[in-house]
């Protein structure tokens, strides 16, 4: 298996050591960690651009409005079919 050296400041060593579990070596220390971020969705998207991640909250946020006013509707069209009164 081929190994490459990196470099890494001091307290950025330090956080990778207080993730480690057991013996395990930084490798696979560092290997875990990005595939529970990976598997992640939230965390992925914090490797959004700034613009990017405010475009994508626009959106996420547009679609919730719409979820929600369809929702509605539909309800005011099953108590309408019901012949009950939706403002109660």
């Amino acid at each position: 298996m081929a190994t490459k050296n990196i470099g890494i400041r001091e307290e950025v060593y330090e956080h990778l050591k207080a993730h480690k579990q057991g013996d395990e070596s930084f490798s696979e220390t560092i290997q875990r960690l990005l595939e529970e971020a990976e598997d992640d969705w939230e965390t992925n998207f914090g490797f959004l651009g700034k613009e990017a991640g405010e475009e994508f909250a626009e959106a996420v946020e547009a679609e919730r409005e719409r979820f929600d006013t369809d929702v509605a509707e539909r309800q005011r069209e099953i108590l309408d079919a019901l012949g009950e009164d939706s403002d109660e």
